[in-house]
């Protein structure tokens, strides 16, 4: 089990670039899993026919995974911290907590997959791990916005984790209703909640 740095070693430890190969494998079995759950039931998929797809050999598959619901889990958690942190990576300067109009389109084009993680019962693993990214990702964004930077810390990550769900709420209602809104006034909803509750 790794331990986790503390601030002291992390500021002596220089941050090191990806590895570009380790990313391409890391990509490719990421698409493997996804594709073969697009073919057949997730308890069918072997770690085989995972390697086969993607071909990549055993022992760098367990370099990286455990198995393939680690695997699958750690492409999604990829995901969901990209969506999170999507904000301040791009260092926009509004009032929005959440990347919610960027989420919502690409959603929006990936409808087959949420039928696929429905049919596998996994939606429910792929939610709970994005609540707790979005939380997360909100909570740096209102210490950032100057109306919220007041907040107490405690607040603040109460009011992150409510946020979170609401948007998690709001997006299954979206998806379970067809999608009728575009994303960016699913966006629009979003705050309009986030700051009238602020």
């Amino acid at each position: 089990m790794s331990t986790k740095p503390t601030a002291t070693t992390t500021r002596r430890i220089p941050k090191r670039k990806p590895d570009a190969r380790i990313e391409r494998t890391r990509e490719a079995l990421g698409d493997a899993i996804i594709e073969l759950m697009q073919e057949k039931a997730f308890e069918e998929i072997t770690v085989q026919h995972v390697l086969d797809r993607a071909g990549v050999s055993r022992s760098t598959f367990y370099v990286h995974y455990r198995d393939k619901n680690d695997l699958f889990l750690s492409d999604v958690e990829d995901f969901w911290q990209l969506v999170a942190n999507m904000l301040d990576h791009r260092e926009e300067k509004t009032d929005r907590v959440a990347a919610v109009r960027e989420l919502f389109a690409h959603v929006s084009q990936a409808g087959e997959f949420y039928k696929t993680l429905k049919a596998n019962g996994r939606v429910h693993d792929v939610m709970e791990l994005g609540q707790g990214h979005i939380a997360r990702g909100i909570e740096k964004r209102l210490a950032r916005i100057p109306r919220t930077a007041s907040l107490s810390a405690v607040k603040r990550v109460a009011m992150s984790h409510a946020l979170s769900g609401s948007l998690f709420s709001l997006l299954t209602w979206w998806l379970n209703h067809g999608m009728k809104e575009t994303p960016k006034e699913m966006d629009e909803m979003f705050h309009e909640i986030v700051w009238k509750g602020v």
